[in-house]
């Protein structure tokens, strides 16, 4: 679960760490990962949550676990092929200069990356790709990064694959890949457009960036050109088996990472270590589940049901949406949703999905609304950009409240 450190950097431990050496090296996530799962399997243990829900709750996980493993895998190596550089460096060339080309520019590129590998990717891919490209051709740093973790979360409602949330919502709103993404069409659109003016007024505009013209990069120069377009390859083909063929997604991001994990193996094979391997999270969500689980069934359901009461119609849809949020950035948008979906009455579609909206464009105010944006700020940190937290909560809120009213909106449209 802990970062993979190179030999003489800080933390780093030699051939003969001791235990005491790797608990040293933990990261704080990787703790909480640890207490949940200890926490939900004590649960179990000791009867306060019967093994039946347990159970239920385990065969509802495999199938993530088995996508989120992989699809993380084939990001990691997607970027380490220098895929992300590319596209990042050719935004930046297709900005010409000018920073207003250069912002829709981003935030169609960050959109895209979420909506297609999910946010975690964008979050810890994407970040220290955008940063870096920053610092080479003299870009302000704060509004790329915002950029980033903003998206990250607004951009994750069209498709399974575009946020957890969404994969735990899939079976209870029976839609396919294709099915989610016509309901969500409009309400992804209206997500996107609010956070792109949010992002302009309070981080791109003149007098938050400090200049008017950038100096746009060379033509990047990939180190490995065969090993960029197998990856490239198998990236597509993950898109296109879940949107066209609507192949399982747990199947398509397997397939995709044993494509490019054979590639680097034959090119790049001591790029392939266990450290690409998502221990954090594989260990984070049952421990998570079954403690959602534990929690609800002691009184958490009964204060969720009178919040958000049974109303399918447009002021139901607010309600749950507005509670999906606030919860979202109490605890953390991935037990919100957990929560929220035990409640909402199993045909109320409507309402299901406006708690979706809440707890995927919701969660922007606290550092831990969402995992993503947790382990946006870890890159951050180590790529030595510096985020004020009050402005940071100040300018989420406003994009909370208005991106999230603006999606439910636009869903009650398309409802």
């Amino acid at each position: 679960m802990a970062r993979d450190l190179p030999a003489g950097e800080p933390g780093a431990g030699g051939p003969g760490e001791g235990p005491r050496g790797l608990l040293r090296r933990l990261h704080p996530l990787d703790w909480l990962a640890g207490v949940l799962l200890v926490l939900g399997l004590l649960a179990v243990v000791t009867g306060l949550l019967p093994p039946e829900p347990a159970a239920a709750e385990m065969r509802r996980v495999g199938p993530l676990l088995v996508f989120l493993g992989t699809v993380i895998v084939m990001a990691e190596l997607t970027g380490r092929a220098q895929v992300f550089d590319v596209v990042a460096a050719w935004v930046a060339r297709a900005g010409r200069g000018r920073y207003p080309l250069l912002f829709g520019l981003c935030v169609l590129f960050a959109s895209l990356t979420t909506i297609t590998l999910n946010l975690d990717t964008t979050a810890v891919l994407l970040t220290p790709v955008m940063l870096a490209l920053a610092g080479r051709v003299g870009i302000a740093a704060v509004p790329l990064a915002m950029t980033t973790v903003w998206l990250a979360n607004t951009a994750s409602l069209l498709l399974p694959v575009s946020n957890l949330t969404n994969l735990l919502a899939a079976d209870r709103v029976a839609l396919s890949p294709s099915g989610l993404a016509a309901v969500m069409w409009l309400p992804q659109l209206a997500a996107i457009a609010v956070t792109a003016a949010c992002l302009w007024v309070f981080y791109w505009r003149r007098g938050r960036r400090g200049t008017d013209r950038y100096t746009p990069p060379g033509a990047p120069v990939p180190e490995d050109p065969v090993l960029l377009r197998i990856c490239a390859v198998a990236c597509a083909g993950f898109l296109l088996a879940i949107l066209v063929a609507d192949v399982p997604l747990w199947s398509a991001s397997l397939t995709a990472m044993v494509v490019v994990v054979v590639a680097f193996a034959v090119r790049r094979r001591r790029e392939l270590r266990l450290s690409l391997v998502p221990w954090r999270l594989l260990v984070l969500v049952p421990g998570m589940f079954l403690v959602v689980e534990t929690v609800d069934a002691h009184g958490l359901h009964e204060l969720l049901e009178s919040l958000l009461g049974t109303d399918d119609g447009f002021v139901g849809m607010l309600r749950t949406a507005a509670v999906g949020a606030g919860l979202s950035n109490v605890l953390n948008n991935l037990p919100a949703y957990l929560a929220g979906e035990a409640v909402v009455p199993v045909g109320n579609q409507q309402q299901l999905l406006a708690l979706l909206v809440g707890v995927n464009v919701g969660p922007l105010v606290t550092p831990w609304a969402s995992l993503a944006t947790l382990l946006w700020f870890e890159r951050c940190r180590w790529q030595g950009t510096r985020i004020a937290l009050g402005r940071f909560m100040g300018t989420g809120l406003v994009l909370a409240v208005t991106g999230t009213l603006a999606a439910v909106c636009a869903l009650a449209l398309v409802g």
